[in-house]
C-alpha cells in the first residue's frame, strides 16, 4: 500500500505552495483520495505526475545557425 499524502506534504516535495496540488486535484490531474473530508494523495501518483511533466532537454545543435551574408 501506498503512503498517503496530505496537500501540505505534496506542496513541500514538488517545491511549491499548498495551491499548487489543490488545484491539480480540483481540476483532476493527479490521482486522489477522500478520506471523509479529507483530500489524500498517494505517494506513486505524485512520482507520476512528475515523471510525466518532466521535459527531457534537447540535443546541442552547433550554435551557429545562420550563415554570414556576404
Amino acid at each position: 500500500m501506498d503512503r498517503l499524502l496530505t496537500v501540505a506534504e505534496v506542496a513541500d516535495r514538488l517545491g511549491t505552495s499548498i495551491r499548487f496540488p489543490r488545484r491539480l486535484v480540483e481540476e483532476r490531474r493527479i490521482t486522489f483520495v477522500k478520506v471523509g473530508r479529507h483530500v489524500r494523495i498517494p505517494e506513486s501518483a505524485v512520482g507520476d505526475y512528475v515523471r510525466e511533466h518532466t521535459v527531457a532537454p534537447v540535443a546541442c545543435r552547433s550554435r551557429r545557425r545562420f550563415r554570414a551574408v556576404v
